[in-house]
């Protein structure tokens, strides 16, 4: 071989530099990075369309936005919070944390890995693009539903593929997490032996397998229905438009837990680590999060009660998904045990846990209300829904990826971050949050129904009430932002034992605790 070749090869091994390097990586922590900083500003782009939602809301009358935008940016704002923010945050921190966890070296499939993730923005990009086509974007809320989304323009087949490389990206996600989880543990890591969150992602990867080619299925049909003439949705042509609704929600029943799944697993260590104490009932969390996975599967139909189904079917959706309420009942009394005498401190990402912890709960809550078929038919499609899920996502899904982040920033910055700042961003967020949608509650059982720009006057004063607690929520995480920022630009040094109170108890602690902490792979004897 010429000299020549070999410096040619030499040159090409060197490792990429500046923006190719972000670009071409493989490297697990990279494309957790990548996957967490797109979220972070997917966040703010849904945000900034909920803001309109509050703002138009904010008094009785139109006098914003016209109501088609308004019903693009519900469409928009759920479809950006859910594929964009908390779905890739999740991925990011599993990115991060499952090779640490595990003692791997990185994940399974890298390059697989990398791809993954540069679909995302593309997908966003065709995705946010259907605002400016003709006839806009979707404006049927993020469901889809025929025949109202069948109404859309030219930007239709740019959502659909959008909702296509979405479901691409997720699956060779969770393909790969799967395999990591499988086949690199370190020795001596038993599966009983792995982090709670190392477990909720790998049941969150097969459901995201299992459920997004349903997506793909429904939202195919829509497509050849709108430019092909088939006739699955039309009645005219002896299709069903309830029949959509069957196949979406046998999808989107599951995608809810997606979003959930791994909060648990991110709240099930931290609770530990703050409260001194390894966590109560290892075992039956891991089998009540297996447990909410199978049974999302089978109660999809409880988003469509007043669909017209035969009674009987009613009685099962209705009695499938109030089960769900034990082992969900199973988590938060474990994460309580695991603070009973415990010696409690409360740093940031505590607080957060906490909040989650009281928050979900009070979602959960109006989840078993709306499980009730005779009270469904009362609060369907009013705002009522609209608080229910939002304290499940808000202070669910949300607060704990903040949680994971104050957490876990330190061991990717070696930098502390400020915690008074982190507090002040606590506090804004869970009184804002409260004031946004806790009125909604009130707003629903009242009867005002949501996804409509105008309402009566007696709902005026808790839809005030609410769009301030928006802007006060929204605008906090500007906040979130500059600690962000702040943490890895500096700041005080992190030490092996991040959290100052937490002296003694190795602050990734998996629960239960193997012999060590997994952060490389031990040496075999």
């Amino acid at each position: 071989m010429s000299t020549d070749a070999i410096a040619h090869d030499d040159h090409h091994d060197e490792p990429a530099k500046g923006l190719m390097r972000w670009v071409t990586t493989t490297n697990h922590k990279d494309i957790g990075t990548l996957y967490l900083l797109f979220s972070l500003l997917m966040f703010f782009v849904g945000g900034a369309m909920a803001l309109v939602i509050r703002a138009e809301l904010f008094q009785p009358g139109l006098q914003l936005v016209d109501p088609h935008f308004f019903n693009q940016m519900t469409t928009m704002h759920a479809l950006v919070m859910i594929f964009g923010a908390v779905m890739p945050a999740f991925v990011g921190l599993a990115n991060w944390l499952i090779p640490m966890m595990i003692g791997a070296p990185d994940m399974a499939l890298p390059r697989l890995n990398n791809w993954s993730f540069w679909i995302m923005p593309f997908a966003f990009t065709l995705l946010l693009a259907t605002l400016f086509m003709d006839g806009g974007a979707p404006a049927s809320g993020w469901t889809i539903y025929p025949p109202l989304s069948l109404q859309t323009g030219d930007a239709f087949p740019f959502l659909i593929f959008a909702i296509h490389f979405m479901g691409i990206s997720s699956v060779m996600g969770s393909i790969n997490i799967i395999a990591t989880i499988l086949n690199m543990r370190a020795p001596g890591m038993s599966l009983m032996k792995m982090p709670l969150f190392v477990w909720t992602w790998l049941i969150t990867a097969y459901l995201l397998i299992a459920v997004m080619p349903v997506l793909a299925g429904a939202v195919t049909m829509l497509l050849t229905d709108k430019f092909f003439a088939t006739s699955f949705f039309n009645a005219a042509g002896g299709g069903d438009p309830v029949m959509f609704q069957h196949i979406f929600w046998f999808f989107g029943h599951p995608e809810v837990y997606i979003l959930i799944l791994p909060a648990f697993g991110i709240i099930s260590q931290i609770i530990p680590t703050f409260s001194r104490k390894p966590l109560f009932g290892y075992a039956s969390m891991v089998y009540a999060t297996a447990s909410i996975a199978f049974l999302s599967f089978i109660v999809w139909a409880h988003h469509m009660f007043t669909v017209g189904m035969p009674l009987a079917g009613e009685l099962f959706f209705m009695y499938a998904t109030s089960l769900i309420a034990v082992p969900t009942g199973v988590k938060v009394f474990n994460w309580v045990a695991t603070m009973w005498k415990g010696a409690i401190t409360f740093e940031t990402p505590m607080l957060f846990a906490l909040a989650f912890v009281v928050l979900f709960t009070i979602g959960g809550f109006s989840g078993l209300m709306l499980a009730m078929a005779p009270a469904d038919f009362q609060y369907h499609d009013t705002y009522f829904v609209v608080a229910h899920f939002h304290y499940v996502l808000v202070p669910g899904a949300i607060f704990a990826i903040m949680a994971a982040v104050y957490y876990w920033l330190p061991k990717w910055t070696g930098h502390m971050i400020d915690e008074s700042l982190g507090r002040k961003h606590f506090w804004l967020s869970v009184i804002g949050v409260n004031i946004l949608f806790f009125p909604q509650h009130f707003l629903g059982l009242a009867g005002m129904p949501r996804r409509i720009p105008d309402y009566a006057l007696q709902f005026a004063e808790f839809n005030a009430l609410s769009s301030i607690g928006a802007f006060i929520f929204g605008l906090s995480q500007l906040m979130f932002l500059w600690i962000v920022i702040k943490t890895i630009r500096g700041g005080q040094q992190a030490s092996d034992q991040v959290w100052e109170g937490a002296k003694g108890l190795e602050w990734t602690l998996p629960s239960p605790p193997p012999y060590h902490t997994f952060e490389t792979a031990p040496e075999i004897k």
